[in-house]
Protein backbone atom coordinates (compact mmCIF):
# COMPACT_ATOMS: atom_id res chain seq x y z
CA UNK A 1 0.00 0.00 0.00
CA UNK A 2 1.53 3.30 -1.06
CA UNK A 3 -0.50 5.53 1.28
CA UNK A 4 0.76 6.35 4.76
CA UNK A 5 -0.75 3.96 7.34
CA UNK A 6 -3.23 5.39 9.80
CA UNK A 7 -1.74 6.05 13.24
CA UNK A 8 -3.17 3.92 16.08
CA UNK A 9 -6.47 5.26 17.39
CA UNK A 10 -5.20 7.03 20.58
CA UNK A 11 -2.42 8.81 18.66
CA UNK A 12 -4.72 9.69 15.76
CA UNK A 13 -7.34 11.11 18.12
CA UNK A 14 -4.71 13.16 19.97
CA UNK A 15 -3.26 14.59 16.76
CA UNK A 16 -6.68 15.49 15.38
CA UNK A 17 -7.76 17.20 18.61
CA UNK A 18 -4.58 19.27 18.81
CA UNK A 19 -4.65 20.23 15.14
CA UNK A 20 -1.24 18.64 14.56
CA UNK A 21 -2.99 16.54 11.91
CA UNK A 22 -5.49 18.71 10.00
CA UNK A 23 -8.80 16.97 9.46
CA UNK A 24 -8.72 17.79 5.75
CA UNK A 25 -5.34 16.07 5.40
CA UNK A 26 -6.64 12.94 7.13
CA UNK A 27 -9.69 12.76 4.89
CA UNK A 28 -7.55 13.21 1.78
CA UNK A 29 -5.35 10.33 2.95
CA UNK A 30 -8.43 8.22 3.63
CA UNK A 31 -9.84 8.97 0.18
CA UNK A 32 -6.58 7.94 -1.46
CA UNK A 33 -6.50 4.75 0.59
CA UNK A 34 -10.07 3.96 -0.44
CA UNK A 35 -9.22 4.54 -4.09
CA UNK A 36 -6.27 2.17 -3.81
CA UNK A 37 -7.75 -0.64 -1.74
CA UNK A 38 -11.51 -0.65 -1.37
CA UNK A 39 -12.15 -1.89 -4.92
CA UNK A 40 -10.41 -5.15 -3.98
CA UNK A 41 -11.29 -5.50 -0.28
CA UNK A 42 -14.99 -4.48 -0.40
CA UNK A 43 -15.07 -3.68 3.31
CA UNK A 44 -17.71 -0.93 2.98
CA UNK A 45 -21.22 -0.73 1.61
CA UNK A 46 -20.88 1.43 -1.55
CA UNK A 47 -21.77 5.10 -1.07
CA UNK A 48 -21.65 7.73 -3.84
CA UNK A 49 -19.82 10.95 -2.96
CA UNK A 50 -18.69 9.52 0.39
CA UNK A 51 -15.84 11.97 0.82
CA UNK A 52 -17.85 14.98 -0.29
CA UNK A 53 -20.22 14.18 2.57
CA UNK A 54 -17.34 13.68 5.00
CA UNK A 55 -15.67 16.94 4.03
CA UNK A 56 -18.90 18.85 4.71
CA UNK A 57 -19.32 17.08 8.07
CA UNK A 58 -15.68 17.81 8.94
CA UNK A 59 -16.15 21.53 8.23
CA UNK A 60 -19.23 21.61 10.45
CA UNK A 61 -17.36 19.79 13.22
CA UNK A 62 -14.42 22.21 13.04
CA UNK A 63 -16.79 25.18 13.20
CA UNK A 64 -18.49 23.68 16.24
CA UNK A 65 -15.19 23.04 18.05
CA UNK A 66 -12.68 25.70 16.92
CA UNK A 67 -10.65 25.57 20.16
CA UNK A 68 -8.44 22.45 20.38
CA UNK A 69 -8.75 22.48 24.16
CA UNK A 70 -12.52 22.07 23.91
CA UNK A 71 -12.60 19.29 21.35
CA UNK A 72 -14.20 15.92 22.23
CA UNK A 73 -12.05 12.77 22.55
CA UNK A 74 -12.68 11.37 19.05
CA UNK A 75 -12.74 14.73 17.23
CA UNK A 76 -12.76 13.92 13.51
CA UNK A 77 -11.94 10.21 13.87
CA UNK A 78 -13.51 8.28 10.96
CA UNK A 79 -15.48 5.25 12.13
CA UNK A 80 -16.98 2.33 10.19
CA UNK A 81 -20.30 0.89 11.36
CA UNK A 82 -21.55 -2.64 10.66
CA UNK A 83 -24.67 -2.53 8.51
CA UNK A 84 -27.01 -3.96 11.12
CA UNK A 85 -26.63 -0.76 13.19
CA UNK A 86 -29.08 2.03 12.41
CA UNK A 87 -27.30 5.31 11.63
CA UNK A 88 -29.20 8.53 11.00
CA UNK A 89 -28.76 9.54 7.37
CA UNK A 90 -27.93 6.00 6.19
CA UNK A 91 -30.06 3.10 5.01
CA UNK A 92 -29.82 -0.18 6.90
CA UNK A 93 -29.78 -3.18 4.59
CA UNK A 94 -28.11 -5.77 6.85
CA UNK A 95 -26.46 -7.43 3.86
CA UNK A 96 -29.89 -8.42 2.54
CA UNK A 97 -32.24 -7.74 -0.36
CA UNK A 98 -35.10 -6.68 1.92
CA UNK A 99 -36.36 -3.13 1.34
CA UNK A 100 -34.48 -0.78 3.69
CA UNK A 101 -37.70 0.98 4.68
CA UNK A 102 -38.85 -2.30 6.27
CA UNK A 103 -35.68 -2.44 8.38
CA UNK A 104 -35.50 1.23 9.39
CA UNK A 105 -35.19 2.28 13.02
CA UNK A 106 -33.74 4.92 15.37
CA UNK A 107 -29.98 5.40 15.49
CA UNK A 108 -28.04 2.88 17.55
CA UNK A 109 -27.04 4.16 20.97
CA UNK A 110 -23.45 3.06 20.35
CA UNK A 111 -23.30 5.16 17.18
CA UNK A 112 -24.76 8.17 18.97
CA UNK A 113 -22.14 7.83 21.71
CA UNK A 114 -19.31 7.84 19.15
CA UNK A 115 -20.81 10.82 17.32
CA UNK A 116 -21.14 12.67 20.63
CA UNK A 117 -17.43 11.97 21.16
CA UNK A 118 -16.69 13.73 17.86
CA UNK A 119 -16.39 10.77 15.49
CA UNK A 120 -17.31 11.03 11.80
CA UNK A 121 -19.18 8.11 10.23
CA UNK A 122 -16.94 6.86 7.42
CA UNK A 123 -19.72 4.56 6.25
CA UNK A 124 -21.51 1.27 6.70
CA UNK A 125 -19.32 -1.86 6.70
CA UNK A 126 -20.31 -5.10 5.02
CA UNK A 127 -22.01 -7.77 7.11
CA UNK A 128 -23.11 -11.30 6.35
CA UNK A 129 -26.85 -11.35 5.74
CA UNK A 130 -28.52 -10.31 9.01
CA UNK A 131 -25.25 -11.13 10.84
CA UNK A 132 -25.83 -14.82 10.23
CA UNK A 133 -23.90 -17.14 7.87
CA UNK A 134 -24.48 -15.97 4.24
CA UNK A 135 -21.31 -13.97 3.41
CA UNK A 136 -20.94 -10.66 1.64
CA UNK A 137 -18.24 -9.64 -0.86
CA UNK A 138 -15.52 -8.66 1.64
CA UNK A 139 -12.06 -10.19 1.18
CA UNK A 140 -9.22 -10.75 3.62
CA UNK A 141 -6.68 -7.91 3.19
CA UNK A 142 -3.78 -10.31 3.81
CA UNK A 143 -4.87 -12.77 1.10
CA UNK A 144 -7.88 -11.66 -0.95
CA UNK A 145 -8.76 -15.24 -1.87
CA UNK A 146 -9.43 -16.03 1.80
CA UNK A 147 -12.40 -15.10 3.98
CA UNK A 148 -12.06 -12.20 6.42
CA UNK A 149 -14.39 -14.06 8.80
CA UNK A 150 -17.87 -13.04 9.74
CA UNK A 151 -20.33 -11.78 10.45
CA UNK A 152 -18.50 -8.47 11.06
CA UNK A 153 -16.53 -9.05 7.87
CA UNK A 154 -16.19 -5.48 6.64
CA UNK A 155 -15.48 -4.04 10.08
CA UNK A 156 -12.48 -6.32 10.64
CA UNK A 157 -11.16 -5.96 7.09
CA UNK A 158 -11.47 -2.16 7.19
CA UNK A 159 -9.17 -1.90 10.20
CA UNK A 160 -6.76 -4.50 8.83
CA UNK A 161 -6.48 -2.65 5.50
CA UNK A 162 -5.98 0.72 7.21
CA UNK A 163 -9.23 2.08 5.83
CA UNK A 164 -10.55 2.94 9.31
CA UNK A 165 -8.94 3.20 12.76
CA UNK A 166 -12.12 2.08 14.58
CA UNK A 167 -15.17 0.07 13.54
CA UNK A 168 -18.25 -1.25 15.29
CA UNK A 169 -19.26 -4.89 15.08
CA UNK A 170 -21.44 -7.43 16.84
CA UNK A 171 -21.01 -10.99 18.08
CA UNK A 172 -23.63 -13.68 18.65
CA UNK A 173 -21.23 -16.64 18.39
CA UNK A 174 -17.84 -15.45 17.11
CA UNK A 175 -18.45 -12.47 14.85
CA UNK A 176 -15.90 -10.15 16.45
CA UNK A 177 -13.21 -12.49 17.76
CA UNK A 178 -12.97 -14.72 14.67
CA UNK A 179 -12.66 -11.97 12.01
CA UNK A 180 -10.22 -10.12 14.30
CA UNK A 181 -8.12 -13.29 14.36
CA UNK A 182 -8.36 -13.87 10.60
CA UNK A 183 -7.54 -10.24 9.77
CA UNK A 184 -4.80 -9.70 12.38
CA UNK A 185 -6.46 -6.89 14.33
CA UNK A 186 -7.73 -6.38 17.87
CA UNK A 187 -11.36 -7.30 18.56
CA UNK A 188 -13.14 -6.42 21.81
CA UNK A 189 -16.43 -8.02 22.85
CA UNK A 190 -17.70 -6.67 26.17
CA UNK A 191 -19.63 -8.39 28.91
CA UNK A 192 -23.22 -8.99 27.87
CA UNK A 193 -25.08 -5.67 27.65
CA UNK A 194 -22.19 -3.45 28.83
CA UNK A 195 -22.42 -1.75 25.43
CA UNK A 196 -26.01 -0.99 24.50
CA UNK A 197 -27.66 -3.12 21.80
CA UNK A 198 -30.39 -0.49 21.22
CA UNK A 199 -30.75 0.38 17.56
CA UNK A 200 -29.07 -2.80 16.29
CA UNK A 201 -31.06 -5.41 14.34
CA UNK A 202 -30.95 -8.44 16.64
CA UNK A 203 -29.99 -12.00 15.80
CA UNK A 204 -30.48 -13.51 19.23
CA UNK A 205 -31.24 -10.89 21.90
CA UNK A 206 -30.05 -13.27 24.62
CA UNK A 207 -26.66 -13.81 22.92
CA UNK A 208 -25.96 -10.61 20.94
CA UNK A 209 -23.05 -8.36 22.00
CA UNK A 210 -21.92 -5.02 20.52
CA UNK A 211 -18.16 -4.52 20.29
CA UNK A 212 -15.39 -2.97 18.22
CA UNK A 213 -12.24 -3.45 16.16
CA UNK A 214 -9.02 -1.41 16.39
CA UNK A 215 -5.37 -1.82 15.42
CA UNK A 216 -4.14 -2.22 19.00
CA UNK A 217 -5.30 -2.82 22.57
CA UNK A 218 -4.91 0.83 23.57
CA UNK A 219 -7.38 1.76 20.84
CA UNK A 220 -9.86 -0.84 22.06
CA UNK A 221 -9.55 0.50 25.59
CA UNK A 222 -10.19 4.08 24.44
CA UNK A 223 -13.22 3.03 22.39
CA UNK A 224 -14.63 0.92 25.23
CA UNK A 225 -14.30 3.79 27.69
CA UNK A 226 -16.59 5.84 25.43
CA UNK A 227 -19.04 3.08 24.49
CA UNK A 228 -19.59 1.64 28.00
CA UNK A 229 -21.87 3.99 29.93
CA UNK A 230 -20.69 2.92 33.40
CA UNK A 231 -17.00 2.64 32.55
CA UNK A 232 -14.72 2.94 35.60
CA UNK A 233 -10.94 3.01 35.42
CA UNK A 234 -9.46 0.54 37.88
CA UNK A 235 -5.77 0.45 38.86
CA UNK A 236 -4.03 -2.83 38.06
CA UNK A 237 -1.25 -3.67 40.50
CA UNK A 238 -0.25 -7.19 39.41
CA UNK A 239 -0.02 -9.45 36.39
CA UNK A 240 -2.90 -11.86 35.81
CA UNK A 241 -2.75 -15.60 36.24
CA UNK A 242 -3.74 -17.21 32.94
CA UNK A 243 -5.84 -20.35 32.60
CA UNK A 244 -5.93 -22.74 29.62
CA UNK A 245 -9.32 -24.54 29.38
CA UNK A 246 -8.11 -28.03 28.55
CA UNK A 247 -10.54 -30.65 27.28
CA UNK A 248 -13.03 -31.15 24.45
CA UNK A 249 -13.43 -27.42 23.79
CA UNK A 250 -9.73 -26.82 23.16
CA UNK A 251 -9.54 -30.03 21.13
CA UNK A 252 -11.76 -28.37 18.51
CA UNK A 253 -8.85 -26.17 17.39
CA UNK A 254 -7.06 -27.31 14.24
CA UNK A 255 -3.49 -28.55 14.30
CA UNK A 256 -1.94 -25.30 13.09
CA UNK A 257 -4.18 -23.14 15.28
CA UNK A 258 -3.45 -25.22 18.37
CA UNK A 259 0.27 -25.21 17.65
CA UNK A 260 0.33 -21.42 17.41
CA UNK A 261 -1.73 -21.16 20.60
CA UNK A 262 0.71 -23.39 22.53
CA UNK A 263 3.60 -21.29 21.21
CA UNK A 264 1.87 -18.10 22.40
CA UNK A 265 1.37 -19.67 25.84
CA UNK A 266 5.07 -20.47 25.97
CA UNK A 267 5.94 -16.88 25.06
CA UNK A 268 3.73 -15.59 27.85
CA UNK A 269 5.22 -18.02 30.36
CA UNK A 270 8.70 -16.97 29.21
CA UNK A 271 7.72 -13.34 29.78
CA UNK A 272 6.89 -14.13 33.40
CA UNK A 273 3.17 -14.92 33.30
CA UNK A 274 1.86 -17.77 35.43
CA UNK A 275 -0.06 -20.14 33.15
CA UNK A 276 -2.24 -22.99 34.49
CA UNK A 277 -3.84 -25.85 32.62
CA UNK A 278 -7.41 -26.30 33.90
CA UNK A 279 -9.75 -29.13 32.81
CA UNK A 280 -12.93 -27.38 31.70
CA UNK A 281 -16.20 -27.80 29.82
CA UNK A 282 -16.34 -31.59 29.74
CA UNK A 283 -19.90 -31.21 28.38
CA UNK A 284 -18.84 -28.96 25.50
CA UNK A 285 -21.00 -30.78 22.94
CA UNK A 286 -24.09 -29.88 24.99
CA UNK A 287 -22.89 -26.27 25.38
CA UNK A 288 -22.46 -25.96 21.63
CA UNK A 289 -25.79 -27.61 20.84
CA UNK A 290 -27.85 -25.35 23.10
CA UNK A 291 -26.09 -22.24 21.75
CA UNK A 292 -27.06 -23.05 18.18
CA UNK A 293 -30.62 -23.97 19.15
CA UNK A 294 -31.04 -20.66 20.98
CA UNK A 295 -29.42 -18.77 18.08
CA UNK A 296 -31.80 -20.37 15.57
CA UNK A 297 -34.89 -20.06 17.75
CA UNK A 298 -34.40 -16.41 18.62
CA UNK A 299 -33.50 -15.48 15.05
CA UNK A 300 -36.71 -17.09 13.80
CA UNK A 301 -38.73 -15.01 16.24
CA UNK A 302 -36.85 -11.79 15.41
CA UNK A 303 -37.59 -12.31 11.71
CA UNK A 304 -41.12 -13.68 12.02
CA UNK A 305 -42.93 -10.71 10.44
CA UNK A 306 -40.23 -9.96 7.85
CA UNK A 307 -39.94 -13.63 6.88
CA UNK A 308 -43.68 -13.96 6.39
CA UNK A 309 -43.63 -11.07 3.92
CA UNK A 310 -40.23 -11.38 2.26
CA UNK A 311 -39.29 -15.05 2.53
CA UNK A 312 -38.09 -15.35 -1.07
CA UNK A 313 -35.72 -12.39 -0.65
CA UNK A 314 -33.68 -14.20 2.02
CA UNK A 315 -30.58 -16.09 0.91
CA UNK A 316 -30.69 -19.90 1.27
CA UNK A 317 -28.36 -20.11 4.31
CA UNK A 318 -30.34 -17.49 6.22
CA UNK A 319 -33.65 -19.01 5.20
CA UNK A 320 -32.49 -22.42 6.46
CA UNK A 321 -31.45 -20.94 9.82
CA UNK A 322 -34.86 -19.31 10.29
CA UNK A 323 -36.73 -22.45 9.26
CA UNK A 324 -34.71 -24.52 11.75
CA UNK A 325 -35.44 -21.94 14.41
CA UNK A 326 -39.19 -22.21 13.87
CA UNK A 327 -38.92 -25.80 15.11
CA UNK A 328 -37.31 -24.78 18.42
CA UNK A 329 -39.90 -24.69 21.18
CA UNK A 330 -40.23 -21.99 23.82
CA UNK A 331 -39.45 -24.61 26.46
CA UNK A 332 -36.21 -25.57 24.70
CA UNK A 333 -35.21 -21.93 24.45
CA UNK A 334 -35.92 -21.36 28.14
CA UNK A 335 -33.75 -24.36 28.99
CA UNK A 336 -30.93 -23.03 26.81
CA UNK A 337 -31.08 -19.68 28.59
CA UNK A 338 -30.79 -21.42 31.96
CA UNK A 339 -27.77 -23.29 30.60
CA UNK A 340 -26.04 -19.99 29.98
CA UNK A 341 -26.18 -19.09 33.66
CA UNK A 342 -24.89 -22.54 34.59
CA UNK A 343 -21.94 -22.22 32.20
CA UNK A 344 -21.02 -18.78 33.53
CA UNK A 345 -21.13 -20.07 37.11
CA UNK A 346 -19.08 -23.15 36.24
CA UNK A 347 -16.33 -21.13 34.51
CA UNK A 348 -16.26 -18.54 37.30
CA UNK A 349 -15.95 -21.22 39.98
CA UNK A 350 -13.19 -23.01 38.04
CA UNK A 351 -11.30 -19.72 37.75
CA UNK A 352 -11.62 -19.04 41.48
CA UNK A 353 -10.65 -22.56 42.57
CA UNK A 354 -7.54 -22.57 40.35
CA UNK A 355 -6.51 -18.98 41.04
CA UNK A 356 -7.08 -17.93 37.41
CA UNK A 357 -7.72 -14.31 36.44
CA UNK A 358 -8.06 -14.66 32.65
CA UNK A 359 -8.94 -17.60 30.44
CA UNK A 360 -6.80 -17.82 27.30
CA UNK A 361 -7.66 -19.77 24.15
CA UNK A 362 -7.31 -19.59 20.37
CA UNK A 363 -9.49 -16.92 18.73
CA UNK A 364 -10.15 -19.26 15.81
CA UNK A 365 -9.64 -22.91 14.96
CA UNK A 366 -6.83 -21.86 12.61
CA UNK A 367 -6.03 -19.29 9.92
CA UNK A 368 -8.67 -17.91 7.57
CA UNK A 369 -9.85 -20.63 5.17
CA UNK A 370 -9.48 -20.15 1.45
CA UNK A 371 -12.62 -19.13 -0.43
CA UNK A 372 -15.41 -16.62 0.15
CA UNK A 373 -18.39 -18.99 0.32
CA UNK A 374 -18.16 -19.36 4.12
CA UNK A 375 -16.67 -17.35 6.99
CA UNK A 376 -15.00 -20.06 9.11
CA UNK A 377 -15.94 -21.94 12.25
CA UNK A 378 -16.83 -19.77 15.30
CA UNK A 379 -16.60 -22.63 17.79
CA UNK A 380 -13.61 -21.22 19.74
CA UNK A 381 -15.62 -18.12 20.63
CA UNK A 382 -18.90 -19.81 21.46
CA UNK A 383 -18.60 -20.57 25.21
CA UNK A 384 -17.38 -17.07 26.14
CA UNK A 385 -20.23 -15.49 24.19
CA UNK A 386 -22.75 -17.83 25.76
CA UNK A 387 -21.42 -17.07 29.26
CA UNK A 388 -21.58 -13.32 28.56
CA UNK A 389 -17.88 -12.89 29.43
CA UNK A 390 -15.82 -10.03 27.94
CA UNK A 391 -13.18 -11.12 25.43
CA UNK A 392 -10.22 -9.47 23.77
CA UNK A 393 -8.58 -10.91 20.66
CA UNK A 394 -4.93 -9.96 20.16
CA UNK A 395 -2.75 -10.81 17.14
CA UNK A 396 -0.53 -13.72 18.18
CA UNK A 397 1.32 -14.96 15.09
CA UNK A 398 1.01 -16.12 11.51
CA UNK A 399 0.35 -19.37 9.70
CA UNK A 400 2.71 -21.01 7.23
CA UNK A 401 0.94 -19.04 4.48
CA UNK A 402 1.45 -15.78 6.37
CA UNK A 403 -2.16 -15.45 7.53
CA UNK A 404 -2.74 -13.95 10.99
CA UNK A 405 -4.12 -15.81 13.98
CA UNK A 406 -5.14 -14.41 17.35
CA UNK A 407 -5.09 -15.16 21.06
CA UNK A 408 -8.43 -14.80 22.88
CA UNK A 409 -8.49 -13.47 26.45
CA UNK A 410 -11.67 -13.87 28.52
CA UNK A 411 -12.41 -12.33 31.91
CA UNK A 412 -15.44 -12.94 34.12
CA UNK A 413 -18.61 -10.93 33.47
CA UNK A 414 -18.13 -7.29 34.41
CA UNK A 415 -14.33 -7.47 34.21
CA UNK A 416 -14.06 -5.37 31.03
CA UNK A 417 -11.89 -2.61 32.48
CA UNK A 418 -9.51 -5.13 34.03
CA UNK A 419 -9.37 -7.23 30.85
CA UNK A 420 -8.45 -4.25 28.69
CA UNK A 421 -5.81 -3.01 31.14
CA UNK A 422 -4.17 -6.43 31.27
CA UNK A 423 -4.54 -6.72 27.50
CA UNK A 424 -2.12 -3.81 27.02
CA UNK A 425 0.64 -5.73 28.80
CA UNK A 426 -0.15 -9.10 27.22
CA UNK A 427 -0.11 -7.49 23.77
CA UNK A 428 3.48 -6.36 24.37
CA UNK A 429 4.53 -9.83 25.53
CA UNK A 430 3.04 -11.42 22.41
CA UNK A 431 4.98 -9.03 20.19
Amino acid sequence: MSQRPLPPLPELARRLRSGELPLGTLLADCAARFAELEGEIHAFVPEPRRFERLEAEARALAERFPDPLGRPPLFGVPVGVKDIFHVDGFETRAGSELPPEALAGPEAESVTRLRSAGALILGKTVTTEFASFAPGPTRNPHRPGHTPGGSSSGSAAAVAAGLAPLTLGSQTIGSIARPASFCGVVGFKPSYDRISRAGVIPVSPFLDHVGCFTADAAGARLAASLLIADWQERPIRRWPVLGIPEGPYLARAGEEGLGLFRAACERLAGAGYEVHKVPAMADFEAIERRHHRLFDGEMARTHEAWFAQYRELYRPKTRATIERGREVSEAEMAEARRGRAALASELAELARSHGVDLWISPSSTGPAPEGLEATGDPVMNLPWTQAGFPTLTLPAGRSQLGLPMGLQLADLAGGDERLLAWGLEIEQALR
